[in-house]
């Protein structure tokens, strides 16, 4: 999970002058911004009940008074709300008053009175489920019984059958230095191994050497895994040598995020207190990468709990500019990508996790359709919002790996069957690629999304203006809030979460506590406006083949994870920056570096595809990325 940076610029309504979550972004705010906000007001909203309580009653009057129920029933009477035995602590109408202020929804002095008197008889009862003497605990791998399902009514595009045609590439020698090897993408990697110019252990080696020289500035390992990589590198040079070739991913090192579980190897969430957790089994993810012949090298950082890039080693660093953040949550998969330190890395994403450090370290970051990808044996975030995918350093790299981790797994309710159809080989002329104009225009676009939708027009394709609704798209993220905070009730209840090192107001300690606010009903109506959402979704890819947008954009981060739709994030070109950036909101006692001169980094933009049709994205990616010709620039300071 990680949202869009501070310092882009958007337009929302602004639905109301109170405080609160009522109180929608306005013009120059970002979302991170109006929830550093939101976290202060309802702080002091909540501060403030016990010293009102008195002058509401006064104001509201006496509770009317609710009958008790009869001990003998009358026979053949139904049960009726609001006859439960009183449980509970006492709330008053002053209660109500404050609480109101919260979630937006005024009373009157008689519906807050009726409320009150009514409270501990019809409503209390039904937090049984943890406070009660019936508690039931709910075990980390029971899934809600409602399934987000990304395909909406009328929708077909996805493909037929499953195609996979990679690119006939020349690798070329191999070159006379380790740091050119290291750089390699996965396409060459695999040629040298299957064409025995190079063995897997040797390639591992080269990489465990990056780490021990270069993972000081980085912070982005959490574990190594040498015994594992060393057994798994011999099996393959030994199975390739025997004419037992797997395929592409057949002894290439790699590197999770930290919350893929892996049997007998500990997997911390990034989290003070998962330091010492270890897994009996591996996530079907890891099973499938073992499968396929991959060398698992090393367990990579995590913005604690999946958000942002600070974990309990300290925050992730970006290789192209030390002095910021790498980005998150995927912050040691986009680290440690950008710098070689593995071929290629699995990150996840729930609201920007692998776009933002995939944009942030120059790599290329593929988010999968929701539910093509198994989650099982993967930290839990958001059940209907997760997504595990890969990062690498070129396009068709991305499809290898996700070849290797598609498909169904029983345990993951949400996976489904689908097929993947890819050819590097096949043109793009004729293609529609959607854009949409205003987006174009303003922040956080740059010259590198005007010059790549030039390239959209070169290659042969027809960019064509689509237009989304100018709804409240962050009125998504009670879902979000409410599902994450269901995934570590526990942890908040019992004030674990108070041990991770990020206790600012935007960080997860806060809104998990925050979320218990949250009004039920309104979670209800965000999620019927997801669907809404998703219809126009639906509508904008009947129009187009794929979406070409500004990566942090930050409504469609919102949208198109909220709707499951793919992206692939990758780097167009280059920007300078006077200002080191953040996922955080500003702290005006600790204020971000600035450069003068500026400082050069990558810059990417993000295509979003229909359903379950990454490979078109990834065709046009391929296609995108050879015209551009800039994807092979290394860090400077990591790249010998």
């Amino acid at each position: 999970m990680q949202y869009a940076p501070k310092s882009i610029p958007r337009k929302a309504v602004s639905q109301s002058k109170g405080g609160g979550l009522g109180q929608i972004m306005t013009d120059h705010k970002t979302r991170r911004q109006f929830l550093a906000e939101a976290s202060l007001s309802l702080a002091g909203a909540a501060a403030f009940i016990g010293g009102s309580e008195d002058k509401a009653n006064a104001q509201a009057g006496p509770p009317p008074s609710t009958p008790a129920s009869p001990h003998t029933p009358t026979p053949g009477a139904p049960p009726a709300f609001g006859t439960s035995t009183e449980v509970g602590p006492e709330v008053s109408p002053a209660t109500f008053v404050e609480a109101e202020k919260i979630v937006q929804a005024p009373l009157t002095t008689h519906d807050r009175a009726t409320a009150a008197g009514n409270w501990r008889r019809s409503m209390a009862a039904l937090y049984e489920r943890r406070t009660g003497p019936r508690k039931v605990t709910l075990e980390e791998t029971e899934v809600p019984y409602s399934n987000w399902n990304p395909i909406v009514s009328g929708e077909s595009h996805w493909p037929e059958r499953d195609v996979f045609v990679r690119s006939t590439i020349d690798p070329g020698p191999l070159p006379s230095t380790d740091a050119e090897i290291a750089f390699a993408p996965v396409t060459k990697l695999s040629l040298w191994i299957e064409k025995k110019q190079i063995t897997s252990e040797r390639l591992t080696k080269i990489y465990f050497d990056r780490i021990a020289k270069y993972d000081g500035k980085l912070r982005c390992v959490i574990t190594l895994t040498p015994e594992i990589a060393i057994r798994q590198a011999r099996q393959a040079d030994r199975e390739i040598a025997a004419g037992k070739y797997r395929g592409p991913l057949h002894g290439i090192p790699w590197g999770g995020k930290d919350l893929l579980d892996t049997a007998g190897i500990r997997t911390t969430y990034g989290a003070e207190f998962y330091k010492n957790r270890i897994p009996t089994s591996d996530a079907a993810v890891v099973e499938r990468l073992h499968a396929a012949g991959a060398v698992m090298i090393a367990k990579l950082s995590l913005g604690a709990l999946a958000l942002n890039d600070i974990w309990f080693g300290g925050q992730t660093m970006n290789p192209w500019l030390l002095e910021e953040g790498s980005s998150g949550s995927s912050a040691g998969p986009g680290a440690a990508t950008a710098a070689a330190l593995v071929a290629f890395s699995i990150g996840s994403e729930t609201e920007g996790s692998i776009v933002s450090p995939s944009m942030r370290c120059g790599v290329t970051g593929l988010r999968p359709t929701f539910g093509r990808v198994p989650r099982t044996g993967a930290m839990t975030l958001c059940w209907s919002l997760d997504k595990l995918g890969p990062m690498t350093r070129s396009v068709e790299d991305t499809m290898l790996v996700l070849q290797a981790i598609s498909g169904p797994h029983s345990s993951d309710l949400a996976s489904v069957r689908s097929h993947l159809d890819f050819d590097a080989k096949a043109s793009v002329k004729g293609l529609r690629v959607g854009y949409l104009p205003n987006w174009m225009k303003e922040a956080p676009a740059t010259e590198v999304d005007l010059k790549a939708l030039a390239v959209v027009k070169k290659l042969g394709m027809e960019a064509v203006p689509v237009s989304l609704p100018d709804w409240p798209y962050g009125s998504l993220n009670i879902i979000l809030f409410a599902e994450a905070a269901a995934a570590f009730e526990e942890q908040t209840l019992d004030h674990r979460v108070d041990q991770l090192k990020a206790q600012v107001p935007d960080a997860w300690p806060n809104t998990f506590r925050q979320a218990r606010f949250l009004s039920a009903v309104d979670m209800v109506q965000a999620d019927r406006l997801r669907r809404k959402v998703a219809y126009q979704m639906s509508r904008v890819m009947g129009e187009v083949d794929l979406l070409l947008v500004p990566s942090l954009r930050d409504e469609m981060l919102t949208i198109s994870n909220f709707t499951g739709h793919p992206s692939l994030t990758l780097r167009a070109g280059f920007v300078q920056v006077a200002e080191a950036r953040s996922d955080w909101a500003p702290d005006p006692e600790h204020p971000l570096p600035k450069f003068s001169p500026p400082r050069t980094v990558p810059h990417g933009i993000t295509l979003i595809g229909r359903l379950f049709q990454e490979g078109i994205i990834a065709r046009v990616g391929l296609a995108m990325e050879r015209e551009l010709a800039v994807s092979r620039k290394n860090p400077p300071e990591f790249d010998e």
